[in-house]
């Protein structure tokens, strides 16, 4: 269930996703041998997103994966896209990755570190020597297999790289097929981008959007909402004391400095406007991302008479789009001038957009249509002028 209320939905269905025939991508099958496989991984050639899971296998399923290379068995193909030269996402593969990352140097990480260790990883992309060596973090990535053939335990069983012997060759020279997809058209990379994370990715539960995007579209202007997502009066308005895991509550930050700072560029899709807006961020200068931190806390401060009911329209979550259109009409003289003075935000003044019937009419239906959130948006600077 989502966090916030569209009195109904955040979005709605239609527009969870682009229409698929939007994108010309083409997709080049390459047999990559497990050393080029791992040094691509050591020298960030290939990259794991950070909303991706954290490395959920033990110790027993990343030895079944080596003993199947060993033993010349196929493995299922890992999906990558073409972000740049010689960078690479991984979109499906990242268990089988980082088991064979770790099997070559060496070490398996304890399950109780795996949560610090993505963080070292997100950081420098590879896991530094140091780390690996840490008895704190790892134990040694013995293989540990099961069964017996003609009365003796797996060959394989208790070995480690350095230990394979003749068969190091054989695992240095093995191969998995990796699928590289690429756009065709430049202009169409960052939707497709987003749609293939959106589709292609079966690491267990979907992803949000807002997990996707602040890894695809990472930029200090997303960092900073992470900050703002702590402000106290922020998450009284919520009713929602813990931040949210799968960052609804980021995506309504975002959402709401979206269509006050990007309204032009709407069309009629809320997560391709939201993506081109978080792309657009990663251009943003220090100045104004420091600007629109200020002017978030302002609103806060605006917004010190109103509670966990103000933003509430007889749902029992916060309507999106009741408070994004608030956010827009209070900031509008504040962007437009570049300082910061935004009047208070009285509760007679949601009440009355909340049953204006102009602003009903464009909160209802299609929500998400360029002329309803235009509509909703400049009624509510209309209404704010009478108080």
């Amino acid at each position: 269930m989502s966090l916030l209320d569209n009195d109904n939905d955040i979005f709605e269905i239609e527009d969870e996703t682009y229409p698929i025939d939007e994108f010309e991508l083409t997709t080049t099958p390459n047999d990559f041998n497990m050393l080029t496989i791992i040094s691509f991984i050591r020298s960030k050639v290939f990259k794991i997103p950070s909303f991706q899971r954290h490395f959920v296998w033990d110790i027993k399923k990343s030895s079944k994966l080596i003993e199947s290379l060993l033993i010349g068995l196929p493995i299922p193909q890992i999906f990558l896209y073409e972000k740049g030269k010689n960078e690479f996402l991984v979109i499906d593969g990242q268990q089988r990755l980082m088991s064979l990352y770790y099997f070559f140097s060496g070490r398996f990480p304890k399950m109780e570190k795996r949560s610090e260790l993505r963080k070292v990883f997100d950081r420098h992309g590879y896991i530094p020597d140091e780390i690996l060596a840490d008895d704190d973090y790892f134990v040694k990535f013995n293989l540990k297999l099961d069964g017996i053939v003609d009365g003796q335990l797996n060959k394989f069983n208790g070995r480690n790289y350095d230990t394979l012997g003749e068969f190091q060759t054989t695992l240095n020279l093995a191969t998995i097929r990796n699928m590289i997809i690429r756009p065709v058209a430049q202009d169409s990379e960052d939707g497709a981008m987003f749609e293939i994370f959106n589709r292609l990715n079966s690491g267990g539960v979907n992803l949000a959007p807002q997990e996707i995007r602040m890894s695809l579209y990472h930029s200090e202007f997303l960092e900073m909402l992470l900050n703002l997502n702590e402000h106290p009066h922020w998450r009284l308005i919520l009713a929602k004391k813990v931040i949210d895991v799968r960052l609804n509550d980021v995506e309504a930050l975002l959402r709401s400095f979206a269509m006050a700072i990007y309204l032009d560029n709407y069309k009629s899709s809320v997560n391709g406007f939201l993506n081109n807006f978080s792309n657009a961020t990663k251009n943003f200068p220090p100045h104004n991302i420091a600007f629109y931190q200020d002017l978030w806390r302002a609103f806060m401060d605006a917004c010190s008479d109103l509670n966990e009911e103000s933003f509430r329209t007889g749902g029992s979550r916060l309507s999106i789009t009741l408070f994004e259109s608030v956010f827009s009409a209070s900031v509008e003289e504040s962007l437009r001038s570049g300082k910061i003075d935004i009047k208070k935000i009285s509760p007679a003044y949601i009440e009355r957009l909340k049953s204006d019937a102009a602003f009903i009419g464009y909160s209802t239906g299609k929500t998400t249509r360029g002329e309803f959130v235009r509509g909703r948006i400049k009624r509510a600077k209309e209404i704010l002028k009478e108080f």
